[in-house]
């Protein structure tokens, strides 16, 4: 069975037709490390991605040039500017890719199209856009609430291979911390592990 079609079954039921209707609006795509797919301050195509395999980051960059890393998206994760997309609006975040990704590339416009007249495209839709929400709250939150050790360790939780991934600075910009902080948690924690080994 297609592991795609598996996975948006995790969201909402959709039968087998709906997601060859799905298929004949997407396309297959492999980006380069470092692409860019939307830009701060400009306009987005209507492309948005389902990633099948690699990290993205959606980051924000300050006057003095600076980069904060909002979100870091894993598999399968929807990626894309909706907000500008939606608004019509330019983006407020730059997409990129921090590996090389896999993705499912789909127009929202045709997709959105397709959801007014199949509701089980429109469940999906509907499924899909309650995901993004509880993980904006769970990334808010745990922004709130937790310390930089304890953010490391849930994000090494959901990417238990981070840090093989990306570059030590871009972890740390997701955790909302300095590479010196992040320097200092990993060494804690790896001494931590040899206390517990011996």
């Amino acid at each position: 069975m297609n592991a795609n079609f598996v996975f948006l079954n995790s969201f909402t039921q959709i039968d087998e037709a709906a997601f060859k209707r799905l298929q004949e609006i997407t396309s297959y795509r492999i980006l380069r490390k470092n692409e860019i797919v939307a830009r701060e301050g400009e306009i987005p195509s209507l492309s948005v991605y389902m990633l099948i395999s690699g990290v993205m980051r959606a980051y924000i960059s300050t006057e003095s040039g600076k980069q904060y890393n909002k979100k870091l998206f894993v598999p399968k994760s929807f990626v894309g500017p909706l907000t500008a997309i939606i608004t019509k609006r330019p983006s407020k975040l730059t997409y990129e890719t921090l590996t090389e990704c896999k993705v499912i590339e789909t127009n929202f416009e045709t997709f959105l199209g397709m959801c007014k007249t199949d509701i089980q495209l429109s469940n999906l839709y509907n499924k899909v856009l309650e995901n993004i929400f509880m993980e904006y709250e769970r990334r808010s939150l745990e922004l709130m609430s937790l310390n930089a050790t304890e953010r490391y360790l849930n994000l090494r939780k959901r990417i238990p291979n981070i840090d093989e991934l990306i570059p030590q600075f871009q972890i740390a910009s997701f955790l909302n911390i300095t590479p010196v902080q992040l320097s200092r948690v990993r060494k804690k924690l790896n001494y931590k592990h040899m206390l517990m080994k011996n």
